[in-house]
């Protein structure tokens, strides 16, 4: 079963420096039909005003998952990190027991374009940690590349919990296929552009929620995530 979440059915919220979609409730944005999706707790499609950002503010008991789509964003945090995070890199920041941190788009003049993803560890307490790795065009062009999992497979980032991050840049005279275990979901996530999902056409914001399909044939022309979650 594919079930759609359209990107107008989301929380939007406007607030001049800061353009942002909650596919989940999130802040002031609370709809109790879509409070997360098995481990999956928050993806916010956020578009960040030049030199604007999220001063600094804490988290804890959360893996929190960046994933920019245009420009840049410059991270700091409790850790001691400081870094830059670009269309391409990964970012995984596990909260544990505390962590404070800032992100900040450093342009003068363009605007930033990501998504903030968190995903529900699978215990409470974890030391924070953090990292970040770059996964070039040409490892997602076509194919879906494993980005994150909670073992590092393939040069992914590690998360604490049972998922499976997958991303993807799609044209017309490409599919991808992905298969799931049984008793596995999926949860997907049109980035940019357009997808064709099991035949169902998506658009740039939508989402899916997949059950109890043993195969997804993914096409379009766009960037997708999909999580494969237990």
């Amino acid at each position: 079963m594919i079930t759609i979440r359209k990107a107008g059915d989301r929380g939007h919220f406007n607030h001049g420096w800061l353009d942002t979609y909650h596919t989940f409730s999130f802040a002031d944005y609370y709809d109790p039909a879509n409070m997360g999706f098995r481990a999956l707790r928050v993806i916010n499609d956020d578009r960040v005003e030049p030199g604007m950002g999220f001063g600094t503010h804490p988290h804890r008991d959360m893996e929190i998952i960046t994933y920019v789509l245009d420009g840049e964003l410059a991270h700091k945090d409790s850790m001691g990190t400081g870094s830059v995070i670009r269309p391409g890199e990964v970012q995984r920041m596990s909260a544990g027991t505390g962590v404070r941190h800032s992100e900040v788009n450093p342009s003068p003049a363009q605007w930033l374009h990501l998504l903030q993803i968190w995903i529900v560890p699978d215990r409470a307490g974890i030391t924070p940690s953090y990292e970040q790795k770059m996964f070039e065009t040409s490892e997602r062009r076509g194919r879906l590349r494993l980005v994150a999992s909670p073992d590092g497979a393939d040069g992914s980032v590690t998360i604490h919990q049972d998922v499976r991050l997958y991303a993807t840049l799609l044209d017309d005279s490409q599919t991808v296929e992905h298969t799931f275990d049984k008793g596995r979901y999926g949860w997907l996530h049109v980035a940019s552009g357009s997808a064709n999902v099991n035949g169902i056409e998506l658009g740039a914001g939508d989402g899916a929620a997949i059950s109890d399909e043993s195969k997804l044939t993914i096409g379009g022309q766009g960037e997708v995530l999909l999580f494969d979650l237990n």
